[in-house]
């Protein structure tokens, strides 16, 4: 392993984090910055990355953020093409867009559930695809995608998100067979827990509970979900994992 980061530090390759928001994505921006690679971050609203940026390239590393809204084609064509023009050629691509949310079925409108397929299935076939136009010819490359516990399974009001995410998992697995003998490592990487972030700690306050009286590590933190990234993407081939669920340790499952 040490000599293939002594090559990425030498000949940096760019790691492309689509869906780059403030906590998942911002920890992998940060863990694959620190490894030598350059950063390219994706979100809907770039400049909310502006911070991030800084506090990468203050500890040396880089990074660069753009406005990229993932559900549609040509934006994801373009971006992707400037990335290989303009930085470096992109030897990993994270997708990582959300759209998690609970409506209960008769609320479920056609908008909503269009909606929630585009942001969470849609910019994971899209960005795949885009990955795997550039890393083919180069015969390398890794392609990750985010899933969640309703990849496996769906919950009561979760009809939209469950069929998104169960349809980006269905992709996986088909880009899997795929690339895999070309020597692309595509993977799914099932968040089967509460992760550490406002949005999950809100949540928790809604239901009547503090977020700070959990046991410890009962939430997952972005940074631990990072290194899994990390360390899928330096697995020797001769042993790579496909689908990683993972969870905290007393989690129920």
């Amino acid at each position: 392993m040490t000599e293939k980061l002594d090559s990425i530090k030498n000949d940096p390759s760019v790691c492309l984090i689509i869906g780059a928001g403030d906590y998942i994505g911002a920890a992998i921006a940060r863990r694959f910055a620190a490894g030598g690679f350059i950063v390219c971050l994706g979100r809907r609203n770039g400049e909310k990355n502006d911070a991030l940026v800084a506090q990468i390239e203050a500890a040396g590393g880089q990074a660069h953020s753009y406005t990229l809204d993932a559900r549609e084609e040509t934006q994801i064509v373009e971006r992707f093409a400037a990335i290989e023009k303009d930085v470096g050629p992109i030897e990993i691509v994270i997708s990582n867009a959300g759209g998690n949310v609970n409506f209960p079925i008769l609320e479920t409108t056609e908008r909503v559930f269009y909606k929630v397929w585009k942001m969470a299935c849609l910019t994971g076939f899209l960005s795949g695809r885009e990955a795997a136009k550039y890393m083919l010819p180069r015969s390398r490359g890794s392609i990750f995608f985010t899933g969640a516990t309703a990849s496996l399974r769906g919950g009561s009001g979760f009809a939209a998100f469950s069929s998104a995410k169960f349809g980006l998992r269905a992709l996986a697995q088909s880009m899997a067979r795929e690339l895999g003998p070309k020597n692309i490592h595509v993977a799914h990487l099932i968040i089967d827990s509460g992760v550490d972030t406002a949005f999950v700690r809100d949540r928790i306050k809604d239901q009547g509970e503090d977020p700070d009286s959990l046991a410890a590590d009962t939430l997952m933190e972005p940074k631990s979900i990072a290194d899994n990234y990390w360390m899928l993407h330096h697995q020797s081939r001769d042993a790579w994992t496909h689908e990683m669920d993972v969870r905290p340790f007393a989690e129920k499952f």
